[in-house]
């Protein structure tokens, strides 16, 4: 690692570190929303009902912050990624062992739901570890290479898995391949120093009164209102890529074509487009440059809506969708990075990563309830509209906020 980069000091990490401790995080959305959505979607389900166990999966990621300071608090960051990492692993496995079919649904529902809440643990082991093992002026960057293994791990997660599932007899051996590729990647765990845990003296139950203060103590500040704010709004949810391969077939693309460009291709640009993201936001104010990266995306869409639906359309505008959600991602990290700090790094990175799950949720529904209505234009139409009308909303208020303190924005 100090050869990658030899300016850095040796108490901080490599970034790249934090791409492959996240690529198990990515695997588990790729596989369900790419390989099995698109075997859904080939059964007969329809595009609302796949949108609706894609919602489920972000519940546990939407309250992770509930159990976050349990890691601050107990076991070591290294442990609960190990502990995770191998139950996440099983989940992909179990993912993709029960049957593509609208019986097993509810079966799956429940896979969904328990591989999403094991596989929350990694995430926040691997933010805290983070958090303590980057130096103020390259959080840009290490927001842009730990998104990059989030979404380089869906677009692996997503590719190879629908191309293994269309060529393999067996499903479940789709899923234990997936399975053993995220166990592999704990490796990395010996490249990173550990992150201290919070633990003070008095009882458990002070320990996280402690933590919650902490946190308490960014949400209160100027910076960590308007990251909050970020949390809510659609501002470059991204939402109409987890549906792409439902919504395929509109574009006259086959499995193939949806393998590669929402599947490796995918994962590979928007990698891309994480460490283009987190590089220009440590030049450039971060909050600005999130907003930016969620009007382009508003952009993308509008262009994808108007264009011909033909099978090389798919491929361009997805390709480009999927390295501006890149940009958007290492906007996020960035700003929330700046705005935490130390201390229970675990806990108060979780609360905004958890709640930025809130938009990409409500979104996913809203794009999934606009297709069935008005088609995969009026899809597009409707998530750029949102997206919008959510960047307006936060000019006014980091407006309204820069007046009220007399600091600039």
């Amino acid at each position: 690692m100090t050869a990658l980069d030899p300016d850095l000091p040796s108490r901080y990490t490599h970034p790249i570190v934090f791409l492959i401790l996240m690529i198990p995080f990515g695997v588990m959305g790729g596989y369900l929303v790419v390989a099995v959505a698109y075997q859904l979607s080939r059964a007969g389900l329809s595009v609302e009902s796949i949108a609706e166990l894609v919602a489920v999966s972000f519940i546990p990621h939407t309250w992770k912050f509930l159990w976050a300071p349990v890691v601050d608090t107990t076991l070591t960051r290294k442990t609960w990624y190990l502990l995770s990492g191998a139950l996440s692993a099983v989940g992909v496995y179990a993912t993709g062992a029960v049957p593509a079919e609208a019986r097993f649904i509810p079966m799956l529902y429940f896979v969904v739901l328990v591989s999403n809440l094991a596989v929350t643990f990694l995430s926040m082991s691997v933010e805290s570890l983070m958090v303590y093992g980057t130096p103020p002026d390259r959080q840009g960057r290490a927001g842009g290479w730990f998104q990059a293994g989030n979404l380089g791990g869906y677009g692996l997660g997503g590719g190879a898995g629908l191309w293994l599932a269309e060529r393999l007899s067996e499903p479940w051996i789709t899923g234990a391949v997936l399975g053993m590729a995220c166990a592999a990647c704990a490796l990395a765990l010996a490249f990173v120093r550990e992150a201290p845990t919070i633990v003070r003296a008095g009882n458990y139950a002070s320990q996280i009164l402690d933590v919650l203060y902490d946190l308490w103590q960014v949400l209160r500040s100027r910076l960590g209102m308007l990251a909050l704010l970020i949390c809510f709004l659609p501002i470059g949810a991204g939402a109409a890529s987890g549906l792409w391969s439902a919504v395929a077939d509109d574009w006259r693309a086959s499995s193939n074509t949806v393998a590669l460009v929402n599947g490796v291709l995918s994962g590979l640009v928007s990698a891309a487009g994480c460490l283009v993201g987190g590089f220009l936001s440590d030049r450039m104010d971060r909050k600005s440059a999130y907003a930016l990266y969620g009007f382009v995306l508003a952009v993308c869409a509008v262009a994808m809506a108007l264009a011909p639906r033909t099978e090389i359309m798919f491929i361009v505008f997805t390709t480009v969708y999927a390295f501006i959600q890149g940009l958007t991602y290492a906007g996020f990290s960035a700003v929330t990075l700046e705005a935490i700090g130390l201390g229970a790094a675990a806990t108060k990175y979780t609360v905004f990563a958890a709640l930025s799950n809130v938009p990409i949720m409500y979104m996913t529904l809203v794009d999934g309830a606009a297709q069935t209505r008005w088609g995969s234009g009026g899809m597009l139409y409707v998530e750029a509209l949102f997206g919008i009308a959510g960047l307006l909303l936060f000019a006014v208020v980091a407006a309204t906020a820069s007046r009220s303190r007399g600091q600039p924005s």
